[in-house]
């Protein structure tokens, strides 16, 4: 039996909400509408309310905390003028963006309350994450009491990986007491695009080996093995890994304690060193933004610039290649995110660096291209492919398929 749904899919962060109400039947995805709430919590709060279609609204207000905001957004799709929906009664279930499930969950789940014990449990290892999803659960349970809710967790796609690729060099004990592992992030993105770009490439997705590539302000890499994540790159947290827009990503240990006896920071001052004044914006000196660097470069042939960017490059490739040492070889790679889908430059660097594996990229439908398509020549031993990626459609997706096995239990 299939269901129609709208569902509307809630990513609450610290201070902003963004949302999308879908509209699911079959296999029709329609996008109704979608924004955000920013700045919940302070002052000059805004809300941005982009109906399918229809201009965009803007209402700039103080948000008290995540319920006001949510509010807000319940009133921006029921609006006469602006709304999609009759009322918010035509919600049909709501899927969440749940940043961190630890080792509770290994899929997306029914939320009930266990569910929301594990994910304050969770909180620890995702401060500035986790609570605000839980907020949006509460909020939508108290605004629309019972309508089915989702949560789909960052991390449970990485829930495969093994022992030997999870545990740090450090006592064992720190692992059973802390739970000091590594979990991974961005797990809903690289899980839609290596299937997405199986369907391109024509792979078959349970017999192939892949390594994903998702690049935006934060970066993450992933090695796919019949369809399973085996390892990835962020780690405990999402600081770890290739360089980022404003993260270190992989660095000695031994730094953090030498800044700390340097420059008389806390444990507090270094984590906000290491999470926002490093990676492209610390090594350039002028912005973390992909855009920024190549304009001064290509304009004035800033070599900081440059430098960020070659460094950024090599550390993609560096893990691409020991992704292929850990899967005993490649089939394909997949590029996503901000400045995978939209920096040609930055694919082309990168699967330079992969010709010994007998990569080939085809640089004339590389240049400029911005949406779904195989960009390798078709001699290469290698798959390369630009997938856009669409997390919002995978929560959407997942909640609508958990309510419906529950409908027919």
């Amino acid at each position: 039996m299939l269901y129609s749904m709208n569902v509307l899919v809630l990513n609450c962060g610290s201070s902003s909400i963004k949302y999308q109400l879908l509209s699911i039947s079959g296999d029709s995805r329609d996008v109704l509408a979608k924004g955000i709430v920013e700045r919940v919590g302070l002052p000059e709060g805004v809300l941005i309310h982009k109906p399918a279609g229809q201009d965009t609204f803007e209402l700039g207000r103080t948000f008290s905390g995540h319920e006001d905001g949510i509010n807000a957004i319940l009133a921006a799709l029921t609006d006469a003028k602006h709304g999609v929906i009759a009322d918010i009664h035509r919600i049909d279930a709501v899927g969440h963006r749940v940043a961190h499930g630890g080792e509770y969950f290994y899929g997306s789940v029914l939320i009930d309350e266990q569910t929301k014990i594990n994910i304050e449990k969770c909180s620890d290892l995702a401060p500035l994450h986790n609570p605000a999803n839980l907020k949006g659960i509460v909020s939508m349970e108290r605004l629309l009491p019972g309508t089915p809710q989702v949560a789909v967790f960052d991390t449970s796609f990485h829930q495969t990986i093994p022992e030997k690729a999870y545990l740090y060099g450090i006592p064992y004990e720190y692992y059973q007491e802390y739970k000091i592992r590594r979990y991974g992030f961005h797990g809903t993105s690289h899980k839609f695009v290596a299937e997405k770009a199986c369907h391109l490439a024509g792979l078959d997705i349970n017999n192939s080996r892949i390594v994903t590539c998702h690049m935006g302000n934060g970066v993450s890499v992933t090695a796919i093995k019949d369809g399973k994540s085996i390892d990835t790159s962020m780690g405990f947290t999402p600081l770890e890994g290739s360089v980022m827009g404003t993260r270190s990503g992989d660095i000695d240990a031994g730094i953090v304690t030498y800044l700390q006896e340097k420059k008389h920071l806390s444990a507090a001052e270094i984590n906000s060193l290491l999470n926002k004044d490093c990676g492209l914006a610390g090594i350039s000196g002028i912005s973390s933004d992909m855009r920024d660097l190549w304009a001064k470069y290509k304009k004035a042939g800033n070599q900081r610039a440059k430098l960020a960017i070659d460094i950024f490059i090599y550390r993609i490739a560096k893990y691409i290649g020991a992704y292929a040492v850990a899967m005993n070889g490649l089939d394909m790679v997949v590029y996503t995110g901000g400045i995978g889908e939209n920096d040609w430059d930055v694919r082309l660097g990168i699967s330079e660096y992969l010709g010994f594996l007998g990569a080939e990229i085809d640089k004339a439908v590389n240049d400029n291209l911005r949406t779904d398509r195989v960009i390798s020549t078709p001699a290469s031993k290698i798959k390369l492919v630009l997938a856009e990626t669409n997390e919002e459609l995978v929560i959407a997706t997942d909640t609508v398929n958990i309510i419906t096995k529950n409908k027919l239990k």
